[in-house]
């Protein structure tokens, strides 16, 4: 039981622009056992709402002791140069709101899609500025006085609004922050403090709980890696998004010992049945952050599967990631098996495993054998033998379904293609439209109205494409797909339209059988393209046999042996 804080608590307040201030200057700090930045763009924008409509958006719990000199402080997106100081104020609880707001009002902070806000002068709500109109304020902007002057010298046909932008300026700086203060020379009491604060209502993850367990001390606390980063250096190497706690905490797991579910309490304590017993946490997170990117790699390079959002089911990267840890030069022969594994499992689905997602993940894991490259890819192919396939059905679309999942990684092998410009969408499209999204719903598009649909046919994959990068913002892309541009030939028209499983037929029935004759003809094209996708990946009437090189020989069986196979 903890022996209780030293001192009472100090209640004091902060107006939004002290606290701010001094998060800027660094002074205030992110304890080590805290859970990583959750929110969103939408909780950042209701945190705002809330300011300026006098709403309370809580108190914090600030634990005041001495700060070590950062030369690159982390908070959010903000990149700071924090001194050495003698008494700053480590956060307790309100990371999530100090982290938001100190972000969406900072130049810098705001160039992230999650903090990238203004407030409408018009509409007087807070928009993302990916949406903003010529009456939208951006954040910094409104919050600097300066600044704010500045803009409207630069729009004098919105004069009138100045004083509304005013009121909204000032009412966010003068909001009340109300906070305790807490002098505690134990950490462990304050780390019982988070606990019991953060078990109230949504309790910590065990990826959170893995990381509390797991911290190392405070003052080194800065050049570790933690199991946030590991996601988040994966999305700015790769473009793949940023992988979500629980999948690295496994993917950590996974690498040093098939069970996933295992005790997590003494995970680094040296016993027994551990692939690595004798490594150490930091050890063990730099070298799975090494394999994941090569799990992620050969799912973007191989397989088809540009984006997490796109990604059929999550335990597959888990598998991946202890594969590459144990065999990280698999040959091309090898990975090309690897991709028919891959796509046969994600085709077979957990519930082809005894046990459904904990079971074929365990069974997986335990399928490969450190330092036995082949009989890992054997084993791999043979638990994903199942007859029991589950093809995606195009009558049906919902992006947070693992067969739409599929179904769009058909579509991205199509190699899309902008109606604007006739480029391929790249990567680097994807990652921008999805930013913080699990799924990969803001990169698809409706060709028609929803609306203007036939009742039986809302549903269908056929009235979808996947089109991450247009600057039309229309509800329907249908106007933008017959729109050609000038100077464009009709087959580089043609090649486009191909490239979203649509032809000119198609186009023509449009006047001739209207929305529903398209439709069903798209729906047939894109049957067939999942068909012939995963004909492709799965390779289901191929021999899965290693090389010549990988098969085991006694030496007196390869000495005068004509019938070796070739």
């Amino acid at each position: 039981m903890s022996a209780g804080l030293d001192t009472r608590p100090n209640a004091i307040t902060f107006d939004l622009d002290e606290l701010i201030t001094k998060a800027w200057q660094g002074e205030i700090r992110v304890p080590h056992f805290q859970r990583p930045f959750r929110w969103g763009r939408e909780d950042v924008r209701r945190l705002f709402d809330s300011v300026v409509n006098g709403y309370p958006i809580g108190s914090l719990l600030l634990w005041v002791r001495p700060a070590p000199k950062v030369d690159d402080l982390v908070l959010g997106s903000l990149h700071i140069d924090a001194p050495a100081l003698p008494q700053a104020w480590w956060v307790v609880d309100g990371q999530q709101r100090i982290t938001s707001l100190a972000n969406a009002l900072h130049p810098d902070g705001a160039k992230d899609a999650r903090f990238s806000l203004g407030y409408d002068l018009e509409t007087r709500q807070f928009v993302a500025m990916s949406t903003a109109s010529d009456k939208t304020v951006p954040l910094p902007v409104l919050f600097n006085l300066v600044e704010l002057i500045k803009w409207f010298n630069e729009r004098p046909e919105i004069q009138s609004l100045l004083d509304r932008a005013s009121t909204v300026a000032t009412t966010i700086r003068q909001f009340k922050v109300p906070a305790y203060q807490v002098k505690q020379d134990d950490i462990g009491v304050l780390q019982d403090i988070f606990d019991r604060l953060n078990n109230y209502g949504k309790r910590l993850s065990r990826a959170e709980i893995f990381t509390a367990l797991n911290a190392g001390v405070e003052d080194d606390a800065e050049s570790q890696l933690t199991i946030p980063l590991i996601g988040e250096n994966i999305s700015a190497e790769r473009g793949f998004g940023v992988v979500d706690g629980g999948t690295v905490l496994q993917a950590i797991l996974a690498r040093r010992n098939p069970d996933v579910l295992r005790d997590i309490r003494n995970e680094f304590s040296g016993r027994g049945g551990i692939d690595f017993p004798d490594e150490d946490r930091d050890t063990a997170y730099e070298l799975t952050q090494r394999a994941l990117l090569q799990a992620v790699e050969f799912l973007q390079e191989h397989a088809f599967v540009p984006h997490i959002g796109v990604l059929p089911y999550r335990n597959l990267l888990v598998v991946l990631t202890r594969f590459f840890a144990h065999h990280p030069e698999p040959g091309e022969h090898n990975l090309r098996l690897l991709r028919r594994w891959f796509w046969r499992a994600a085709t077979i689905g957990p519930e082809g495993f005894t046990g459904g997602t904990t079971g074929a993940i365990r069974a997986l894991c335990a399928a490969i054998k450190p330092g036995r490259l082949t009989d890992s890819v054997q084993s791999l192919l043979e638990l994903a033998s199942s007859d029991q396939r589950s093809m995606p059905d195009v009558r049906h679309f919902r992006t947070n379904q693992s067969r739409t999942k599929i179904l769009l990684c058909a579509l991205w092998s199509a190699s899309p293609r902008s109606p604007e410009t006739l480029t391929v969408f790249d990567r680097a499209d994807l990652a921008e439209a999805l930013t913080d999204q699990s799924t990969a719903a803001n990169a698809v598009r409706h060709i028609i109205a929803r609306r203007d649909v036939p009742d039986e046919l809302r549903q269908y994959a056929a009235n979808r494409v996947l089109m991450p990068k247009l600057s039309a913002t229309d509800s329907e892309v249908l106007p933008s797909l017959l729109r050609r541009p000038a100077g464009t030939s009709t087959d580089e028209w043609a090649e486009m339209l191909g490239s979203h499983l649509i032809t000119t037929e198609m186009v023509t029935r449009l006047g001739t059988d209207g929305y529903d004759g398209f439709l069903r003809a798209r729906s047939q094209k894109l049957h067939e393209q999942v068909q012939d996708f995963l004909s492709r990946m799965c390779e289901w009437d191929f021999e899965d046999t290693p090389t010549l090189a990988e098969l085991d020989f006694d030496d007196d069986t390869l000495e005068g042996d004509d019938d070796l196979p070739t």
